[in-house]
């Protein structure tokens, strides 16, 4: 691309002379999502000149591309051949990096039926606290010794390196879409989801706003036209719209000044007995919470059914946004911390507190 630009050395002489000082990094690619994790200090790496597609192999359905490649330009290119990221990252801001997309890990609705942004990264090119250019995995889904790298970095908040390149599987779009609308219960949504969930069903979106049940169906069809006749429903016509709005939380659920907090839970959980206003995607296992309960009453209530709270948006952003590690978990990452970042540079606290 004409605006392409390899700023790698650039970047590594940035992370050696932090290195070198102690001095910690901020690092920041389209800032789109600068909200998401704990609040830190830093000097900021700006890594968002770092761009360009290096590769694209539509056949085998491969596209490697340096990590400040705008989004919308990797989504663009790969539209042109009628394929797509999988995963549906969500932009939340027109400067939304391809980077930021992985180092988030954040999916959208299509992640239940076609998988996490982890499962398609196929390798990564990093700088590592000790400023080395490193390369993981690659072009093609293999398994290594040690620890997966490459997708250690997805959702990673940029505390175990610098991200340079991303190599991912893409996917064909789907010949026919199509939205169903239905009035449900909370119970009975989440019911009706996970029963579907269940059957021979292409289902690539399952969302549930408090009054209305929204099913999105792809694939072949044939196999779209028969799923319509056993769910039922009114077809949605401007579904497009409602699902990227659903993605980048432009739906008026989001709207307001309340904490917006994230919980992951079995999809056939009932409803929490949490106070607030609630949004359900996922099919069932991922619940939005608008909420003033405190923080400490919302973990919990998450904890007790198996699940976690995330605080994504508002609240106190210097306190812990992530949901609190049992102890052998953050005995493990703070190893994998102290193997890649050993003088702590990268981000430091965006994560945990203590980490």
């Amino acid at each position: 691309m004409n605006d392409a630009y390899d700023s790698s050395k650039e970047l590594r002489a940035l992370v050696c002379a932090a290195m070198h000082s102690g001095e910690p990094l901020q690092i920041s690619g389209g800032g789109s999502k600068s909200f998401y994790g704990r609040a830190t200090s830093g000097t900021c790496l700006a890594a968002h000149s770092h761009r360009g597609i290096v590769s694209y192999d539509a056949c085998e359905l491969v596209l490697t591309a340096r990590a400040g490649t705008p989004l919308k330009q990797v989504e663009a290119v790969l539209a042109e051949r009628n394929q797509m990221l999988a995963f549906e990252p969500p932009h939340l801001g027109q400067s939304a990096t391809l980077g930021g997309a992985i180092a988030t890990g954040l999916s959208g609705p299509r992640r239940p039926y076609a998988g996490a942004a982890r499962d398609f990264v196929l390798g990564v090119k990093l700088i590592n606290g000790q400023g080395e250019i490193l390369s993981f995995g690659g072009q093609v889904m293999k398994n290594v010794a040690g620890y997966d790298v490459a997708r250690l970095m997805v959702g990673a908040l940029g505390t175990l390196g610098v991200l340079l390149e991303i190599s991912l599987k893409v996917l064909p779009r789907p010949a026919t879409e199509l939205t169903l609308v239905q009035h449900r219960t909370p119970d009975e949504a989440i019911e009706v989801m996970n029963i579907w969930a269940r059957r021979s069903l292409p289902l690539s979106g399952c969302c549930y706003d408090g009054d209305r049940l929204y099913v999105r169906l792809c694939g072949a069809g044939s196999a779209v036209r028969a799923a319509h006749d056993k769910i039922g429903g009114e077809v949605l016509a401007n579904a497009h719209e409602f699902w990227q709005a659903l993605r980048e939380q432009r739906h008026a659920f989001f709207d307001g000044p309340l904490p917006l907090w994230r919980i992951a839970v079995p999809p056939a959980q009932p409803p929490l007995d949490l106070s607030g206003k609630w949004l359900i995607d996922w099919g069932g296992a991922q619940r939005w919470l608008k909420s003033d309960a405190d923080a400490a009453t919302i973990r919990r209530a998450a904890a007790d059914c198996g699940g976690h709270a995330t605080l994504f948006r508002g609240g106190d952003r210097g306190g812990e946004i992530f949901h609190p590690l049992a102890p052998e978990l953050f005995r493990l990452h703070r190893r994998i911390k102290n193997a890649m970042d050993p003088k702590h540079i990268f981000n430091p606290g965006r994560m945990y507190s203590n980490l």
